[in-house]
């Protein structure tokens, strides 16, 4: 069964009336026209929606009893469910894997980055844009709790540290400097852009002033391209290729360990199954191409190209560079094969990574050290390095890192895209592949 991936998300917030639908919806359209797949979230604050009224399908089936509808037709589906509470938008993005980034309209608080929306025709975003723009020239930082102000302190967001004085003038700063003491402060103050606001659209010349002291990008909101292309550079997930190293015959499991059995299929068919969701271009480096034919009848949708080795010698270096010189993409992840718990979440963590650093090579990093056999390289960044590393005669993966930008990933970064954690155990021995597929069977 493939694995699910969550895809990467944005959330773009406004006030009631700001015009951020329409936005949204031309946005959308702009960056599907850039061939992205493109899944959308709509949050309603308030209860029900108009699809669930008295004489549609979906009101009778859930006044029959449902807990669950789905109204499906040719090429379009609705899903309503009666849950407890509210979900958290979180939950929501867990049941749409696989697009190249989800556009969420609404959930202020879901802890995405967002970009924020204020329009000068709406009198709540004028307002908004003031306070902002006060709370700017004051020199406080994105995320400050302004309900709290009366304190005389300003705290901040809880990411961002310890409480820090207001700035300003005489005995009252507040009053003096930040005209918060309308009756409407608390309202105002929920709607202020968040710690997490990395852009602004608006019309709003005090928006546009509070975004350039924050040092955060600001757009028309006719900008649709604009918009679109920092989405697309921030956001959208990249082409990938990914590589499964397969190798060939291990000495201490016997065989090749691409195709030893594990859980009663060789164990390739895992590494497939759990990295292809992410992969644009899927490739298995081996040196005994004739005992891997059998993944494409396999895996006949997923077009699998077996590649051998570059070089006619072993080695974890020459095997990066079969993997970086075969690969039809930027951005490559490497995975060996025999790392049965391999993360496509991380795999697109990690591209997101190098998306945003510009690194050559985004690698984990943990107590052990580098972890080069789940990791991702820019193509045209390392190919240079590698050749340039084996002219000298070195075998080791790690030894062109120093001529190239790397960024590690820590493991609370690891984890944050893998909760489940494990993503490097590998098995060795047949004593390893029995336990780890042991404890699999225990726990179904």
């Amino acid at each position: 069964m493939a694995v699910q991936v969550p895809s990467p998300a944005v959330s773009i917030v406004g006030r009631h009336n700001s015009g951020k639908t329409t936005l949204i919806e031309r946005l959308i359209a702009e960056l599907v026209a850039r061939g992205h797949d493109v899944g959308s979230v709509k949050h309603h604050s308030h209860v029900g929606f108009d699809i669930d009224y008295p004489g549609k399908d979906s009101y009778r089936h859930r006044a029959a009893g449902a807990s669950e509808t789905v109204i499906a037709a040719p090429g379009q589906m609705a899903r309503i469910k009666t849950v407890e509470g509210e979900m958290e938008c979180d939950e929501i993005l867990r049941t749409m894997p696989g697009h190249d980034v989800v556009i969420v309209e609404g959930y202020r608080k879901s802890g995405l980055p967002t970009i924020e929306i204020m329009r000068s025709g709406n009198d709540a975003d004028s307002r908004v844009a003031q306070v902002f723009c006060e709370g700017a020239k004051l020199g406080w930082p994105l995320g400050t709790d302004f309900t709290q102000m009366t304190r005389g302190m300003v705290p901040v967001d809880e990411h961002d540290g310890d409480e820090i004085p207001m700035h300003g003038e005489g005995d009252n700063p507040i009053t003096e400097h930040f005209p918060m003491q309308a009756p409407d402060y608390d309202d105002i103050s929920n709607k202020l852009p968040m710690a997490g606001t990395e852009a602004i659209a608006t019309d709003i010349p005090e928006a546009v002033e509070a975004a350039e002291i924050y040092g955060i990008p600001a757009f028309a909101l006719d900008d649709i391209g604009g918009l679109a292309e920092f989405i697309e550079n921030s956001y959208v997930r990249p082409r990938l290729t990914v590589v499964i190293q397969a190798g060939g015959e291990s000495r201490r499991m016997g065989r090749s360990k691409a195709t030893v059995p594990f859980l009663g299929r060789p164990l390739i068919c895992r590494l497939v199954e759990r990295l292809s969701p992410v992969a644009d271009d899927l490739i298995i480096t081996t040196n005994e191409p004739d005992n891997l034919v059998f993944l494409h009848s396999e895996f006949p949708d997923l077009r699998i190209q077996l590649v051998c080795d570059a070089a006619d010698y072993r080695g974890a270096l020459p095997g990066l560079y079969t993997a970086l010189q075969a690969a039809r993409n930027p951005y490559v992840a490497i995975v060996a094969c025999d790392m049965v718990f391999a993360s496509a979440a991380l795999v697109v963590a990690e591209a997101l990574e190098m998306k945003r650093t510009g690194a050559d090579v985004v690698v984990p990093a943990n107590k052990h050290g580098y972890e080069p056999f789940h990791a991702m390289y820019n193509r045209m960044g390392c190919l240079p390095a590698v050749r340039k590393a084996l002219s000298r005669g070195d075998r080791r993966a790690q030894s062109f890192f120093d001529d190239v930008k790397v960024q590690e990933l820590p493991q609370a970064k690891v984890l944050e895209a893998e909760p489940m954690g494990g993503c490097f155990v590998n098995v060795n021995t047949p004593e390893e592949l029995a336990a780890v597929e042991a404890t699999l069977m225990d726990k179904e």
